[in-house]
């Protein structure tokens, strides 16, 4: 009776010592469109719940930066282990936070564009920034970002806010890359061609589909859904003669996440044929590690930018903060 006594004291006593997490359980902070009913979520979840026996919590919010913005207030008392959707441009800053832990993870299978060395970070997609338009109803789109800024201001373009999502913080770069000092004045005379600045992807991509404005802020492989799902060709991305901006999607593993084995586990799987295959046709962008299903010929057909755009992360943790205030000034007024 002692040693059975002794037995369960001792293991409360281990029990109480160990991290305070479920074993069967993962728990990933990601953005509302990857968790939609037709987003990558939900077969990811049920592709790795059969492999690790466990429960996969997706908690979504708007968008990208919103994540980051989140587990910064959360800090160290984080209930995410994985945070899954932030993008390079946001790495350098995530890292600064000291809430992220190395990921551990075999990086031989994963192929971006400018190769791949982050120990912390590990893609799972890709994809370049692009205005997408409705040939229907805007026969002469614009040919570079320029003739965006210059353009006809009754022909109206919704976008995303750089202070929650990252395509939007993607623009804001964009228009920095091309234009350096001179951006406030672009934005300026962007301004007048805004419909609406929402919160995230999903809502301007929405009001977009629904007719509200004739472009959109995406993704050059935006159009590759409407061909395969909708057969149809009339949403088309703009070639831009300045070039295209580079987005490369991350997950990492909090330090929180760092003490559940399945978060590992988990980033091994991302870069795995099984996460890997539902990305083009559910989150429509590029794969990132490794596959076995062959990307539709649809994505053939889409734009190929004739030069790769990208600000260094370093360069962005020390100036987002400056850079977003400069468009607020612009944008509020």
């Amino acid at each position: 009776m002692r040693t059975m006594l002794f037995s369960l004291v001792s293991t409360l006593a281990v029990a109480a010592a160990l991290p305070a997490f479920a074993a069967d359980k993962l728990t990933i902070y990601t953005y509302e469109s990857f968790t939609s009913e037709w987003g990558p979520g939900p077969q990811v979840k049920k592709a790795f719940e059969a492999e690790c026996g466990c429960e996969v919590d997706f908690v979504s919010v708007a968008d990208g930066v919103a994540l980051l913005n989140r587990v910064k207030l959360e800090g160290k008392s984080t209930k995410a282990d994985i945070v899954l959707g932030l993008d390079t441009n946001l790495t350098a800053e995530a890292k600064e936070t000291g809430l992220f832990a190395p990921s551990g993870v075999d990086l031989t299978n994963v192929k971006v564009p400018g190769g791949w060395s982050d120990d912390t970070f590990v893609p799972f997609d890709y994809g370049y920034f692009a205005v997408i338009y409705n040939t229907e109803t805007l026969k002469n789109p614009p040919k570079s970002l320029k003739e965006l800024v210059d353009g006809d201001a009754n022909e109206k373009i919704a976008i995303q806010d750089p202070r929650t999502s990252t395509p939007g913080l993607g623009l804001l770069l964009w228009v920095k890359s091309v234009y350096g000092d001179k951006a406030p004045e672009a934005w300026a005379k962007l301004k007048n061609r805004v419909l609406t600045v929402t919160p995230g992807w999903s809502e301007s991509y929405g009001l977009f589909t629904k007719g509200e404005a004739p472009m959109v802020l995406s993704y050059t492989t935006s159009p590759a859904y409407h061909m395969v799902a909708e057969k149809t060709d009339k949403y088309q991305a703009a070639p831009f003669e300045e070039g295209h901006y580079l987005q490369v999607e991350v997950a990492g593993i909090t330090t929180t996440g760092a003490e559940n084995p399945l978060a590992k586990k988990f980033m091994e799987f991302m870069v795995s044929p099984g996460f890997q295959d539902t990305i083009p046709e559910t989150n429509w962008m590029f794969p990132a590690g490794k596959t076995e299903k062959p990307l539709d010929p649809a994505f053939d057909r889409l734009v190929k930018p004739a030069k790769t755009l990208a600000i260094s992360a370093e360069d962005i943790t020390a100036n987002r903060k400056a850079w977003v205030e400069e468009w607020l000034g612009v944008m509020s007024k």
